[in-house]
């Protein structure tokens, strides 16, 4: 059975909750979040790569919902009549349309724009709930049925694919791929374009424009998930990092009704969103995808009304204005947003190997972190993971059911130190899992073109070598706090980095003690791994991020009396 047959089985089986047909009552109830529109037979009310309208509820005639890519194909996927509606996640967030709305026969309906939708989700709880479960599984059924967004065109085992399917699959973007030797479409498309080597892999996005081996920002702003639009003007709150820190920060001030922003370099999730799964955090005792998590908290943001921008880098931090001006986040290409408090939760960075030719083998063999992409690559082959906290133990056990072999390399005597206890239970219960204890790699082996092709590593103890014919290594070093960008703002940080607050910095004000995560700095606060002497727990960050938004009411509070 093919992914696709898979999901439309799968959009059967849950067709109530997926289109959910709104009573009489329903639909009164909801009409002054929108406004009334008609459409004639034929015509179209949302197209594919183009600014949606918002949420269209069906009142009298019938609408289709077509998939449309980027190559031209357009096939049904479903019609609606009175009661249904024609939206999902991105009719949520303001980003561009996933598919065509086209009305079958003469139609009127009630448009229901980002805002409206977010009002009526927060003023009709039940309704509310009933329409995020099916913004939700709408999503999941365009990933899965490969049903919308880019296409991208190449072998599969190209690094920059892997860079650009990792991209989009932890935003939570659908997409499509395209092998040139097996699909008439892309064989077509690269005899008509005729690209060099460098070029692949090509990314098809939704209107027909073709990039070449784009950049993540490049294939943001082809899709429309990177918007660099400021409103308002002046944030209450700047979130820098959507990790868990930075995301439960966001879900608690937007649901308090602030003015929120978050960025992020690369996606929603941090380290945490790449985890295969987490069993220890409270109240998922199967546990749970870190996938899964964070893409419910970056859902549940927005549902409140936060903004993000991703991808996007910091390059500075503007503090210089103290309380006459807010600050300014100074992003890498140039764009400038101001906030009257940032929270700093940009989290921490896997440390590299002390190796010269380390950068050489970047998604050529060296990888920091693990995924079902990853894991295909690495199908009845050897596999090395390095470094002994929660993530590699998490990684492990879930390589450990693609690989022939997992090794685990560690510098020190063991796991007990820096694993929790369940995970080495499970390590320790795999057949295909040893633990090279007080051993490091001294050697990657391959080239450019070839990839990583074999590894030495030396027992720190006995001074021996191995050389093993590994193709593929996870680094999971520990932690380098993300914090280049403060530099210029005076925030004090420890020795390696990390952010002081709290009662280990001095007041920002005269006239009060720092408040909890605040920094030496007024208005600036850390959360989060990126915060010294934090626990490095995905719960301990979510707590942090919660927490935090009581001081931030209390800066707030301060500002408008000395305004």
């Amino acid at each position: 059975m093919s992914e696709s047959s898979v999901s439309m089985t799968t959009a059967e089986s849950r067709r109530p909750q997926i289109y959910p047909v709104l009573t009489d009552t329903e639909l009164g109830r909801i009409h002054h979040f929108g406004e009334r529109r008609r459409y004639r037979e034929g015509e179209f009310l949302a197209r594919v790569g183009e600014s949606s309208p918002g949420m269209c509820v069906v009142l009298s005639g019938r609408i289709a919902i077509l998939r449309h890519d980027g190559l031209g194909h357009i096939s049904p996927i479903v019609e609606m009549g009175r009661g249904e509606f024609a939206a999902e996640l991105a009719e949520l967030s303001g980003q561009p349309a996933m598919v065509d709305v086209r009305a079958v026969r003469d139609a009127e309906t009630l448009i229901i724009p980002p805002d409206g939708l977010r009002a009526l989700m927060v003023a009709e709880a039940e309704l509310g709930e009933r329409i995020m479960r099916s913004l939700i599984l709408r999503r999941v059924y365009l990933i899965e049925a490969n049903a919308a967004g880019p296409i991208l065109v190449g072998d599969l085992t190209l690094p920059d694919m892997i860079r650009l399917q990792s991209f989009l699959t932890r935003n939570g973007q659908p997409h499509a791929v395209l092998d040139p030797e097996r699909d008439p479409d892309a064989a077509q498309m690269i005899a008509r374009l005729s690209p060099d080597p460098d070029d692949f892999p090509l990314a098809v996005c939704p209107d027909g424009t073709v990039l070449r081996n784009p950049s993540e920002e490049e294939l943001a702003l082809c899709i429309g998930l990177l918007r660099q639009s400021a409103e308002p003007r002046v944030y209450d709150i700047a979130i820098v990092g959507a990790g868990p820190a930075g995301l439960s920060t966001a879900v608690y001030a937007a649901s308090e009704g602030l003015q929120v922003l978050v960025v992020d370099t690369r996606a929603f999730g941090g380290q945490a969103g790449a985890s295969n799964r987490i069993e220890n955090y409270l109240g998922f005792p199967t546990g749970i995808t870190g996938q899964a998590l964070t893409a419910r908290a970056f859902v549940q943001a927005q549902k409140f009304g936060a903004q993000f921008v991703l991808p996007l880098s910091v390059a500075r931090l503007d503090c210089s204005g103290g309380l006459e001006r807010p600050m300014a986040l100074e992003m890498e290409d140039g764009w400038r947003v101001q906030a009257r408090t940032v929270v700093i939760a940009s989290g921490a960075r896997y440390r590299k190997l002390a190796l010269p030719n380390l950068e050489q083998f970047q998604n050529r063999g060296i990888w920091y972190w693990v995924s079902p992409i990853e894991a295909k690559l690495c199908a009845n082959a050897e596999v090395i993971i390095v470094g002994g906290g929660n993530s590699a133990g998490q990684a492990a056990v879930f390589l450990a059911a693609h690989a022939a072999k997992v090794w685990i390399l560690v510098r020190g005597k063991g796991l007990a130190e820096t694993m929790s206890r369940y995970l080495i239970d499970r390590i320790d219960a795999a057949p295909n899992i040893e633990v090279l204890a007080g051993t490091e790699i001294v050697e990657l082996i391959g080239s450019e073109q070839t990839g990583l092709q074999r590894v030495r590593w030396r027992n720190r103890k006995s001074g021996e070598d191995a050389v093993r014919p590994i193709r593929h290594v996870f680094l999971f070093l520990g932690a380098a706090p993300a914090t280049e960008w403060l530099k210029d703002c005076g925030i004090d940080v420890d020795r390696t980095g990390f952010v002081r607050t709290g009662t280990d910095v001095e007041a920002p004000c005269p006239d009060r003690p720092p408040k909890a995560y605040e920094t030496n700095v007024q208005g600036v606060f850390a959360v989060g791994d990126v915060r010294y002497c934090s626990v490095k727990r995905v719960g301990a960050a979510i707590g942090e991020g919660a927490n935090v938004v009581a001081a931030v009411h209390g800066v707030l509070e301060a500002l408008k009396v000395a305004e």
